[in-house]
């Protein structure tokens, strides 16, 4: 296993333009988290006047954003190594990591600060908590040292459905929580299944994922693990009767497919990622699979109204 530079870089050779200040809030991510937290407001109890949940969205978007460009300015030695991030602005040298990590500090103290005053405290306590979560844990402390990086760090994604709660509701109940540990049981299968066919990549820049330290066999039977665990929780809400069987019916479907492509993968022997094509599908259908489980719980939510 190679060990990355310390924040290696290639020379800065143009001033950053704003697509690189946006490249720095990893856009694609920001819209998974601001689309779960928006599905959060929508399914609890009470209204939020339509400005205030503008804004309570807004500030989840430049939280993720800015937890996304302190993650950047961290790993930018490391993302230098890996093909599919080495054109991010910082190690193509498009932007100073000062200026990186001044973008990320403000936009952090700007989202929770703005969150607190108009909304409420509560959720500006558990936006900050989602932020240092992303950037102190997982970034920091777990992503080069374990491969339980992406078990522990799931929770840096799930906070934002407990913030997006609370912004309608002050505080917190069973069904949030409920929400957050999907997207926690959710994170390991999806993202391990992009590393199956991203091996070579970690790899060459030291990072202790799954299929780095313990190799494809052991990464595929604990991706089929975790779903067996996530799809009995993402039904949970039914059986509970915190929602209605229009979610549940949902969960059901989708659980029995992601089980399904789940098993197909743990059976997998593929070596190389030119050959993975169902470990590929898994991603790609692990991210339809949450947005539609979420979007069947403002469906529901909507048919319950």
């Amino acid at each position: 296993m190679t060990t990355s530079t310390p924040f290696a870089t290639a020379p800065v050779t143009a001033f950053a333009e704003w697509r690189d200040y946006f490249a720095l809030l990893k856009p694609r991510v920001m819209t998974l988290v601001v689309f779960t937290a928006a599905c959060a407001m929508v399914a609890a109890p009470g209204t939020i006047h339509p400005f205030l949940g503008f804004v309570a969205i807004l500030c989840i978007a430049v939280a993720a954003g800015a937890s996304g460009a302190l993650n950047q300015w961290y790993e930018s030695d490391i993302d230098a190594l890996m093909k599919r991030t080495a054109n991010r602005p910082l190690p193509a040298g498009k932007m100073e990591r000062p200026e990186a990590l001044a973008f990320g500090v403000v936009l952090s103290i700007a989202s929770v600060t703005i969150m607190g005053l108009a909304v409420n405290w509560v959720a500006a306590f558990w936006l900050a908590v989602s932020v240092l979560f992303y950037v102190m844990v997982y970034t920091v402390w777990l992503k080069r040292r374990t491969p339980q990086n992406i078990v522990i760090g799931g929770a840096a994604g799930a906070f934002p459905v407990i913030v997006g709660w609370a912004a309608v509701t002050g505080d917190t109940s069973l069904l949030p929580w409920l929400l957050f540990a999907i997207i926690f049981l959710w994170t390991p299968p999806h993202f391990w299944a992009l590393a199956l066919f991203m091996e070579a990549d970690y790899s060459k820049a030291g990072v202790p994922m799954l299929p780095v330290t313990h190799g494809l066999s052991h990464t595929r039977g604990q991706i089929l693990a975790y779903t067996l665990l996530l799809v009995p929780v993402s039904i949970a809400p039914a059986v509970l009767g915190l929602t209605g069987w229009a979610y549940g019916g949902t969960a059901v479907t989708l659980g029995g497919l992601f089980l399904w492509m789940a098993w197909k993968v743990s059976r997998g022997t593929a070596e190389a990622a030119a050959d993975m094509a169902d470990e590929k599908q898994l991603f790609k259908f692990s991210l339809l699979y949450l947005a539609c489980l979420f979007g069947a719980l403002v469906a529901d939510r909507l048919l319950l109204a």
